[in-house]
């Protein structure tokens, strides 16, 4: 049984918390604990070790200010976990190359901590997983590494990451976080520790499941809407109708919901449906509305370069030769992150219809994009392309003005404006113009 008051402990320093996995989602929990608490930060990576003890964030999130006053360890060595009373796993949980979870990461992290679990701990996860995995997934290797019993000799909880990379808006602290237990008293400690510091306050969902599904579904909607809104925009386009001009005049109704077609990437809505499916399809059900909008937002991309191809040739121009420059290449405006972005899909389609690609974003690292996609980041745009793509709406291309982008161009460049933002400057940029 308890017999100490976990929260309590770490408040007074008696005991100290460990983040495991330091990336969008550990690292602001982990320092904003370290604020309260004593924390051990652990990654598995020794370079982001070493730039976050120089106070550097290598996601781009977080400023050095944010690692002032923390009192908290940094460090790649698993042994330091020993120290630890309360684990907040905060590991990715990707798909493979067949759009199946991929707990590799997750049960790595289980493994590791596990090693070290002692009676009277806490395991929190955070990382993104179907309903049921924590339980069924994760636990059996806990007991089976530590030789504990879940809810005898340690307690487990579930806590979904609500962190929106690039939103200095919805922030951790002022976020309503959900959280779950094992039982009525763990959950009471947990929520007691999450407390601390989320300013929102917290949710006490019933059981772990729920937990996990509320998780699930808050990525799955926003991706089904989406693939709507992107079915929606080849219809018009079919017609000759600009999909953003429909949107504005249907949002004049008040209870009309603001989804906007685009790229869907990213490890979150462009992944966890993909967890929701495989967990149904375990149940013997075959998602309707949940594949169907995962096949029509994966499509995407090759379906916006094999547009603008179309649109080249039907201007009298061949595709083979032509220059293309495609500005942005992270999953989403504003960010660093450049995890299964469909970018990728537009550029690899102009390559394939024998286009020469100049891709530029001030946002991404140059090394991590030809590691991961074979592409070679350009510094700067340089002149007559035939097609230019502005397929991210970073700040620095929200803000250009059409002298700078005629600049990129020629006097017949095809703007192909995936996101529409300069669908009110068509005139005056005078080229050929097409957007979702």
């Amino acid at each position: 049984m308890i017999t100490s008051r976990i929260s309590e402990d770490l408040k007074q320093g008696r005991r100290s918390l460990a983040v495991v996995g330091l990336g969008y989602v550990g690292l602001p929990a982990a320092l904003a604990f370290a604020e309260h608490f004593s924390v051990i930060g652990y990654d598995c990576s020794q370079t982001k070790i070493e730039a976050l003890c120089q106070g550097a964030d290598p996601n781009g999130e977080l400023s050095s200010d944010h690692f002032q006053q923390s009192n908290i360890v940094f460090s790649s060595d698993p042994d330091c976990l020993q120290k630890a009373s309360f684990y907040v796993v905060a590991v990715p949980t990707p798909i493979d190359r067949y759009n199946k979870p991929d707990l590799t990461p997750l049960l790595a992290a289980t493994q590791t901590v596990a090693r070290f679990l002692k009676p009277g701990d806490y395991v929190v996860y955070e990382s993104t997983v179907y309903p049921g995995c924590t339980r069924e997934d994760c636990v059996p290797v806990l007991e089976s590494v530590s030789g504990l019993k879940a809810g005898v000799d340690f307690w487990v909880g579930y806590s979904p990451e609500r962190i929106n990379p690039g939103d200095k808006n919805h922030t951790l602290s002022n976020t309503i976080k959900i959280v779950s237990g094992w039982d009525e008293t763990s959950l009471s400690e947990i929520a007691s520790v999450y407390e601390t510091i989320i300013h929102a306050g917290v949710y006490r969902a019933t059981t772990l499941e729920v937990a996990e599904a509320a998780k699930i579904i808050e990525n799955t909607q926003r991706d089904v809407n989406i693939a709507l809104m992107n079915e929606l925009s080849i219809i018009f386009g079919r017609m000759g109708i600009n999909t953003y001009e429909v949107l504005e005049a249907a949002g004049t109704k008040w209870n009309f919901l603001p989804f906007y077609p685009g790229l869907v990437g990213g490890h979150c809505i462009g992944v966890d449906p993909y967890y929701l499916d495989h967990k149904a399809s375990q149940l013997k059900y075959h998602t309707q509305i949940i594949s169907s909008g995962r096949f029509v937002n994966d499509s995407m991309g090759g379906y916006i370069g094999k547009k603008a191809v179309k649109q080249l040739i039907a201007m009298g121009k061949s595709p083979v030769g032509a220059k293309a420059l495609v500005l942005g290449f992270t999953f989403k405006e504003d960010v660093s992150d450049i995890r299964n972005t469909k970018v990728a899909d537009i550029v690899r389609e102009l390559q394939d219809y024998g286009l020469k690609v100049d891709l530029v974003d001030p946002m991404a690292d140059a090394q991590q994009v030809q590691r991961e996609y074979g592409f070679i980041l350009q510094p700067q745009p340089q002149s007559d392309y035939d097609i230019i793509v502005l397929a991210v709406a970073h700040e620095a291309y929200r803000n250009l003005s059409t002298a700078t982008m005629q600049a990129w161009g020629r006097p017949d460049t095809l703007l192909v404006d995936v996101k529409g933002l300069f669908r009110h400057q068509r005139a005056e940029l005078g080229w050929a113009y097409w957007s979702l």
